[in-house]
């Protein structure tokens, strides 16, 4: 299940292990798409946090979202990976395994 979370819930989550942050809007085609293999990943042991852009300007705003969907990989509150676009779920998968090596 993705957790959605906002700016005021944003930095208590991401502070302890590994977390991966999806920003998405409720306009976004590619947004629409990439949310079923979201889902689909996090019922696997992933945490995802799902960050609405529309609703969180100024967390866009802080990490330089321009364009969604954007991804973000932290570690113990330390960005370690930041992509964006359409991914399928064994692309998103790879490029979240080379953030981590």
């Amino acid at each position: 299940m993705l957790e959605q979370i906002n700016k005021n819930t944003f930095e208590e989550k991401i502070k302890d292990g590994v977390k991966f942050i999806a920003f998405t809007t409720d306009w976004c085609g590619y947004c629409k798409k990439q949310k079923p293999i979201l889902e689909e990943i996090s019922e696997k042991d992933i945490w995802i946090g799902e960050v609405n852009g529309d609703d969180n300007p100024e967390l866009v705003y802080k990490y330089g979202i321009d364009g969604f969907p954007a991804f973000l990989l932290f570690k113990e509150g330390k960005l370690i990976g930041k992509f964006s676009g359409y991914r399928d779920k064994y692309n998103l998968l790879n490029t979240l395994l080379e953030y981590l090596k």
